[in-house]
C-alpha cells in the first residue's frame, strides 16, 4: 500500500464560522489550529495547505482561565537599545485589538515557515459579531459543543 499525499487539486476547503463567546481562548486556539492545518482531514498532507477557512466572529468576549487576563503578558521588543515593551492581555482585549490575542493564540500553534504564513491567511478573526463574508456560506462550528470545558461557566 502507498502512502497518500494530496496534490492541489485534491484540496477542497471549506469555509467555517466560531463565535468565540465565552469560549476559552487556548481551547478554542487549538481547535482552530488544527482546522487551519487540514489535520482533521483523512487526506492531510504535510507539506501542502490542506486546511479550512476559519471566521472568528466575537473575538473580544472570549474568556481567559485563571489570572491569566492579569498575568499573561505579550512581549515585543522596539529596535532600539532598552526598547522592550509589555502588554497584559486584558488590555489588549480591552483596546481598540481585541482579536489580537486570537491571532496571537493561533499564530503561535502554527509552524513558522513559508507553510504556516500561508496557512495563517485563512484565518479571519473580527471583534464584534459582523463578517463580511456571507458569500462562501461558511458553516457553523460549535467549539463549545466539543468539550465542556471550552466553554466558560461562571
Amino acid at each position: 500500500m502507498k502512502t497518500y499525499s494530496a496534490k492541489p487539486s485534491d484540496i477542497e476547503r471549506k469555509w467555517y464560522v466560531i463565535d468565540a463567546d465565552g469560549l476559552v481562548l487556548g481551547r478554542m486556539a487549538t481547535v482552530i489550529a488544527t482546522r487551519l492545518r487540514g489535520k482533521h482531514k483523512t487526506t492531510y498532507t504535510p507539506h501542502m495547505d490542506c486546511g479550512d477557512n476559519i471566521i472568528v466572529i466575537n473575538a473580544e468576549k472570549v474568556e481567559l482561565t485563571g489570572n491569566k487576563r492579569t498575568d499573561k503578558t505579550y512581549y515585543w521588543h522596539t529596535g532600539y537599545p532598552g526598547g522592550i515593551k509589555s502588554r497584559t492581555a486584558g488590555a489588549i482585549l480591552e483596546g481598540n485589538h481585541p482579536e489580537r490575542v486570537v491571532e496571537k493564540a493561533v499564530e503561535r500553534m502554527i509552524s513558522r515557515n513559508p507553510l504556516g504564513r500561508k496557512q495563517m491567511k485563512k484565518l479571519h478573526v473580527y471583534a464584534g459579531a459582523d463578517h463580511p463574508h456571507d458569500a462562501q456560506q461558511p458553516e457553523v462550528l460549535d467549539v463549545a459543543a466539543m468539550n465542556s470545558k471550552n466553554k466558560r461557566s461562571a
